[in-house]
């Protein structure tokens, strides 16, 4: 059950940074609500986790998971580039969250 508050976590983080975008600098009212409530039920829904797994992995996960999300939203979405550079560091992300769950006995499965 952990798992999947740190899921909402991350799904309404990335919908709230996706939102952000369509905010124009918070001048277009409802992405902006959007932005405004998907942040505070992220933050929320992370927090259930932090009770269980150490803080420095559920931020681990939240964030990486997050970054690699907004980046393909952006290039599917967004129609923003990435080039070879960002694809690599991208993929470095993946990997460092998929170490941290498989193989670190700092996360209880």
């Amino acid at each position: 059950m952990t798992y999947l508050y740190l899921v909402i976590a991350i799904v309404c983080e990335v919908v709230a940074t996706s939102a952000l975008k369509q905010a124009d600098g918070f001048t277009r009212l409802w992405p902006s609500v959007v932005c405004t409530v998907g942040y505070a039920a992220s933050f929320y829904f992370l927090s259930i986790p932090i009770k269980t797994i150490p803080v420095g992995v559920v931020y681990a996960i939240w964030s990486g998971a997050g970054i690699v999300l907004i980046a393909a939203i952006g290039w599917f979405w967004f129609r923003q580039t990435l080039d070879l550079a960002a694809i690599i560091g991208l993929t470095m992300i993946v990997a460092g969250v998929l170490i941290v769950n498989l193989f670190s006995s700092s996360v209880g499965h």
